[in-house]
């Protein structure tokens, strides 16, 4: 029935909702919004009343809304559901549905609200604990946890892909530094790297290389056993052929390192059974000790089935040079030392799954946050742990700052996913900020050699963006502060300044500090967002929301004209709900010229 509200937008036409027992038809008379805290009643609107004028009514509720401060959780939007995105909280649950949306269209919540639809319309089918949520850092997942708990939902797993990818493989393997991933990515110094086919993050999380990895994975499951006997003592020898048989035919239908493992056992009764036609209980414990001793060193001498050992060969073998070689080359430079890089997961992941099955890991619904920076390879991996694709993957090509590893056009997964099992959405309407802020990011879009259209935003009008010139470097630690002091005064809640590095935010952070104004600085790896005054970089502060929003030290150095820096740009100035300054440095910045 709710659906009603959602998607009425006025007009005297018959409506319909489904039901249990059916289509309910009828008509409405009245649309009514009512703010409920703290136990008060504090607004009643009427959106729609039939035969009234209703002229720009039905949004006032909304701007209403959407004007409230902000504190340090994602706020749930139960309130303000517009009909786009019931549309998509409502869709069929058995296609992987792909979301292109402008930054502040509601992408994460709408998710949410998704995953509590489907556990409801589809309760006999989809569990809570069957659900995954894969967000792009820890961090983010804090900042979202009070979403579902809200909407009564409980037991839905919200992960990263690499603490689920670590967990699942179980092996003794280190993972490259977060922190040391940003300063190589987005440090200043030296020539950033240019974002084609074969960096190895891109290379890496293609499809074409996870086709490739199936047919090393083939020969390596064809070659696995030699076509040798196993004698268990002098003259008591079981064939090859007969292990071949168990092997190859038997336990074909079981993954690689359960097949070995059942080879073993078999081979271990045969060896049972020949001990039990030895009388003698001397010569059968000594012919027991030979042959167990025997079975073991047998099968040790048969190839390793732990991924990462496999991972490792892979790039020592590939004598046709099918893996470019600046990439096979850094990759056995690190994987020697047990390091791997985000980019590994996925490929090591699969590799796991080949040997050793889905393990109890299996899914209902797939929810995929920030997809833009997740690997085709990833998403393909993923839908091998489900029955049906059931996903909801969610992103901005715009904010894809992370191009490097991660998806440039949606028509990427296209392989992944055919015509009828998936299905494309596009959110451009942005609630976040106001029309000012919107209209200013939109002019930096251009930039980032996406295509995608301009945001739409809501008319909810504030203060023009401010973009002011500095020299001394004193200059820009009193603007910080009055900037802070005077937002502060403004009732804003949540203050943000951002800077492009991790080592400048310190800065900043030990600037403020001295100051006398306590502050947050978010750091790579860091598990928590506490609201507040906070500092960050840019990199780490997509997906999160502030009422002011400060940009520090603003300029051509650390800004230039290419698509990442404008992206990276974007993501900065689209986190401001009410307020944004740009504080521009040295030579001018040309995105915001």
């Amino acid at each position: 029935m709710a659906s009603l509200f959602y998607t009425f937008t006025g007009g005297e036409d018959p409506v319909s909702y489904e039901a249990p027992d059916g289509t309910i038809q009828g008509d409405i008379f009245r649309k009514r919004n009512l703010s409920i805290r703290d136990k008060t009643l504090e607004r009643v609107v009427d959106s729609y009343e039939r035969g009234g004028d209703n002229f720009g009514v039905s949004d006032e509720f909304l701007l209403y809304r959407l004007g409230e401060k902000k504190d340090n959780r994602l706020r749930d939007i139960v309130s303000t559901i517009q009909a786009e995105q019931d549309r998509i909280i409502r869709a069929p649950r058995s296609k992987a549905l792909i979301i292109q949306g402008a930054a502040g269209s509601g992408k994460t919540t709408v998710a949410l609200h998704r995953l509590a639809f489907l556990l409801y319309q589809y309760r006999e089918q989809v569990r809570a604990e069957r659900m995954i949520i894969f967000a792009p850092n820890t961090m983010f997942l804090d900042y979202i946890s009070g979403v579902l708990p809200e909407l009564g939902v409980g037991n839905v797993r919200q992960t990263t892909f690499a603490d689920w990818a670590l967990e699942l493989l179980g092996e003794h393997i280190k993972l490259q530094d977060s922190s040391a991933e940003g300063k190589l990515w987005f440090s200043l110094e030296g020539q950033r790297p240019e974002i084609e086919e074969n960096t190895p993050g891109r290379f890496k999380g293609s499809l074409a290389f996870k086709q490739w990895l199936d047919e090393q994975l083939r020969i390596y499951e064809k070659t696995f056993l030699r076509d040798e006997p196993f004698e268990a003592w002098d003259g008591r020898v079981l064939p090859g052929r007969m292990i071949r048989e168990w092997f190859e035919v038997e336990y074909r239908h079981y993954p690689l390192a359960l097949r070995r493992e059942r080879l073993a056992a078999r081979i271990n009764r045969w060896l049972e059974m020949q001990l039990t036609g030895i009388g003698d209980p001397k010569i059968r414990k000594e012919k027991s000790k030979t042959g167990k001793q025997r079975l073991r060193s047998f099968m040790n001498k048969l190839p390793s089935t732990e991924a990462l050992s496999f991972y490792k060969s892979i790039f020592a073998a590939d004598r046709e040079h099918a893996i470019p070689k600046p990439v096979a080359d850094a990759s056995q430079s690190y994987l020697k030392k047990g390091i791997v890089m985000a980019e590994d997961l996925g490929p090591l992941v699969w590799i796991h799954y080949r040997f050793n099955g889905a393990q109890n890991q299996s899914f209902d619904h797939v929810v995929v946050d920030e997809a833009q920076d997740v690997s085709p390879f990833q998403i393909a991996l993923l839908r091998e742990f489900m029955n049906e694709p059931s996903f909801t993957i969610l992103g901005d090509l715009a904010q894809g700052i992370h191009a490097y590893r991660g998806i440039e056009r949606w028509q990427e997964l296209s392989a992944v996913f055919t015509a009828e099992q998936s299905s494309y959405h596009v959110l451009q309407q942005s609630y976040r900020s106001t029309l000012e802020i919107i209209e200013f990011a939109n002019r930096i879009l251009p930039f980032t050699d996406t295509g995608l259209p301009a945001a739409q935003p809501v008319f909810r009008s504030g203060e023009p963006v401010e973009i002011t010139s500095f020299t001394a470097k004193d200059e820009q630690n009193s603007r910080i502060a009055a900037f802070i002091h005077g937002n502060r005064q403004r009732g804003m809640r949540t203050i943000a300044i951002i800077g492009r590095t991790e080592p400048e935010c310190i800065q900043l952070h030990e600037q403020l500090l001295q100051s006398g104004i306590e502050a947050n600085l978010i750091s790579a790896g860091q598990r928590q967002y506490r609201g507040g005054v906070t500092v960050v970089p840019v990199y780490l502060s997509k997906g999160l929301e502030f009422d002011a929003v400060l940009l520090a030290n603003v300029n051509k150095q650390r800004y230039s004209l290419n698509p990442q820096d404008a992206k990276l740009l974007y993501v900065g100035c689209t986190r401001a709900l009410h307020r944004l300054t740009l504080l521009v440095s040295g030579d001018d910045c040309p995105l915001i010229q």
